[in-house]
């Protein structure tokens, strides 16, 4: 089926949307269920954070174990079932993967627990390779990274109400200072998303959503004669693979290690933590949103002057959220003004998407330095301000990474979705420096991934300009 619409296909893109929901709430959930599972199974902070790391190393274990099927059969698993059906299998994949909270909850077994956010996240794996895809070619090809925005933002919406709506139902409305967790209450939030996963697989299969899609071409910033033999003979891709593997991680295990750290360092209670980690993930729903502004179609001076807005929006749906939660407004009001900081930030960076990455990989290296330098709330904004700089970084990685691979794009594609697994490396790493130091330190280790992105930044530029690729134009999406 041929899908070069002049317009975005809304009808089609709308229920495409609903799958990055599901992504955002399941990975915010997870921060929740950290302390949560940390508490009730007297685990370390080392082991708390295999949460994480079962959920995040599924989505590699899937890329390869899709791989190795489309080997075995002799043809590409998605091609074979078709996008859409493709989709919908992911989508039950990881509703199978929610039924096994109910025994795991009854049985008390953190090692069900596991297995049943690993098999969530196999079927977001198998998710993620089609809907990345489907919403950029559901509409012209030229706006298909601004398509990818716009679903970035439903997904960081997930990511925002996701801690609240767990919380809610682990602890109820107004839950004590010293709430005694009963395991069993774990269930019912994720039976009930499994529900979802079946309800919307069976209507994306009845959708118009398309189950073939036209190969499109690629369209290079610039005519580049240099052709080699595969994705992996490219520095760009190469140093481009880790910059994703870090760039996830310290995204990641800045919210799953922040609930240790409100715990030991300002005295939280487990229930107190998650408007927090709710902000932290409305950071990148901030950032995320003000990169959509282009994909509103206004003049250059609107699109100025809605930089400043939109920012500020989706700042107000976070403290919408939180006011329905029944949460204090009070101590947020104040991050106002750290948001000021992303938008001249948005601003010098021009769009350039090494340039972008150079600034904000620092500004991220500012924020943590801050945070471990200082106590109380201070130190909280400053944690919570990475998702800020962490909002764009997903677009400018991948443009550089696979930039100039020719016929070895989608190549480079799927061992760049590989590198997610970072998520969950890094945030194991950070719990066992938690571990030997303290929760407050051991964000050293987003320093030092901060530090590999400002690298990667610097060098990339040389190596795409001695390969005849130059652009400065700008570029949107996350994940």
């Amino acid at each position: 089926m041929s899908t070069s619409n002049k317009q975005t296909n809304w009808a089609q893109f709308i229920p495409l949307v609903s799958v990055f929901f599901f992504w955002g709430f399941v990975a915010a959930s997870n921060d929740i269920l950290i302390p949560v599972f940390k508490k009730a199974f007297d685990l370390t902070n080392g082991q708390s954070q295999l949460v994480s790391f079962a959920f995040y190393i599924a989505y590699t274990v899937g890329a390869l174990l899709y791989m190795l099927i489309s080997r075995l059969i002799k043809v590409d698993i998605v091609q074979k079932l078709g996008y859409k059906n493709s989709l919908s299998l992911g989508l039950l994949i990881s509703a199978l993967g929610t039924l096994l909270f109910y025994p795991a909850a009854n049985t008390g077994s953190f090692a069900l627990m596991l297995s049943g956010l690993f098999t969530v996240g196999l079927g977001f794996s198998l998710q993620q390779t089609v809907a990345n895809p489907l919403a950029i070619v559901l509409g012209p090809i030229a706006t298909g990274s601004q398509r990818l925005t716009l679903a970035g933002g439903i997904n960081n919406f997930g990511t925002t109400i996701g801690p609240l709506i767990v919380t809610y139902a682990i602890f109820g409305a107004k839950p004590a200072v010293n709430h005694v967790i009963d395991i069993a209450t774990v269930k019912v939030p994720y039976l009930i998303l499994g529900l979802a996963f079946a309800l919307v697989a069976i209507l994306l299969k009845f959708s118009s959503l398309p189950n073939k899609i036209k190969e499109q071409g690629e369209e290079e910033v610039a005519t580049v004669k240099d052709v080699r033999s595969s994705a992996l003979k490219y520095p760009q891709l190469l140093m481009g693979m880790l910059a994703i593997f870090v760039y996830v991680g310290v995204e990641v295990s800045t919210a799953s290690n922040m609930p240790a750290y409100l715990e030991a360092g300002l005295g939280m209670s487990i229930s107190e933590v998650a408007p927090y980690v709710s902000l932290y993930w409305a950071s990148l729903m901030i950032g995320r949103w003000t990169g959509a502004v282009e994909a509103l179609g206004l003049s250059e001076g609107a699109q100025k002057i809605m930089k400043f807005i939109m920012p500020y929006i989706a700042f107000g749906v976070f403290l919408l959220a939180s006011y329905l939660a029944g949460k204090d407004l009070q101590p947020f009001y104040v991050y106002a003004a750290v948001i000021l900081v992303l938008i001249v930030a948005d601003f010098a960076s021009k769009g350039n998407p090494a340039t972008m990455l150079l600034i904000f990989s620092g500004l991220g290296i500012t924020a943590l330095a801050i945070g471990m330098a200082t106590s109380g709330m201070v130190s909280v904004y400053a944690f919570t301000s990475v998702g800020l700089f962490c909002s764009t970084l997903w677009p400018c990685i991948f443009t550089l990474a696979i930039s100039g691979l020719g016929k070895h794009t989608t190549q480079g594609s799927n061992f760049l979705i590989m590198m997610i697994m970072g998520g969950g490396i890094v945030s194991w790493i950070q719990g066992f420096v938690a571990d030997l130091t303290s929760p407050h330190f051991s964000y050293i280790v987003g320093v030092v991934c901060f530090a590999y992105l400002a690298f990667y930044a610097y060098t990339v530029k040389d190596i795409l300009t001695k390969q005849g690729i130059n652009f400065d134009k700008k570029v949107s999406g996350g994940h």
